[in-house]
């Protein structure tokens, strides 16, 4: 008895000295590595927040920027307006015609509408050119149309406010006017027009 109790003894303590050699140091080894992971990832999520804040913050100040400029820009177009209004109504004006002058102070108004339209360019601000263009929705509002045989339909005819381009971005469309081919009803209108017209001429004695 005393021979196995002191076998059975020594197999316990070899078999507590086997786990205390490996379980604790395969566990330890394992939650440094799962440690280590999760910091890591908190990390790299922690960074790419940041750069995610800083992309925000950036395109936050430059929008406010841009909106501010373009609506400044904007309420400038109506300055320019308000000056070429005044000029064609000086030249169109009877009791000013006569004035001696009349010459200089038109002069004086072209001399700061090119100065304004020369600061508009260097900020970008140009005006949209309409000169033998097709309609284009993203730069032009059609205001009327024009019977005109000779012109291609949609070719701009007139330009009744001018529209402005902010760099790539619209700041105001173009008011203009638009060719048409007449309508075959108008077409029969003419001609009826043009019968009546000779029936008249016969019945008008020579």
């Amino acid at each position: 008895m005393n021979e196995d109790n002191q076998k059975e003894t020594e197999k316990t303590k070899t078999d507590q000295a086997e786990n205390v050699d490996s379980k604790p140091e395969i566990k330890k080894e394992q939650s440094l590595e799962e440690r280590f992971a999760e910091s890591e990832d908190k990390l790299l999520r922690s960074l790419a927040e940041i750069e995610n804040q800083r992309r925000r913050f950036e395109k936050e100040v430059k929008d406010a920027f841009e909106f501010g400029s373009f609506n400044f820009a904007k309420e400038s177009l109506a300055i320019l307006d308000n000056l070429q209004r005044a000029k064609m109504a000086i030249k169109n004006d009877e009791a000013l015609k006569n004035s001696k002058d009349l010459d200089k102070f038109l002069e004086n108004i072209t001399v700061i509408e090119s100065d304004l339209i020369s600061i508009f360019e260097k900020n970008r601000i140009k005006k949209i050119n309409t000169q033998n263009q097709k309609f284009n929705p993203n730069l032009h509002q059609a205001m009327s149309e024009i019977e005109d045989e000779k012109a291609e339909t949609g070719t701009i005819l007139q330009d009744i406010q001018p529209g402005y381009m902010l760099g790539e971005r619209l700041l105001r469309p173009a008011l203009v006017a638009v060719a048409k081919k007449k309508s075959f009803k108008n077409e029969q209108n003419d001609q009826k027009k043009n019968e009546n017209n000779l029936v008249e001429k016969e019945k008008t004695p020579i």
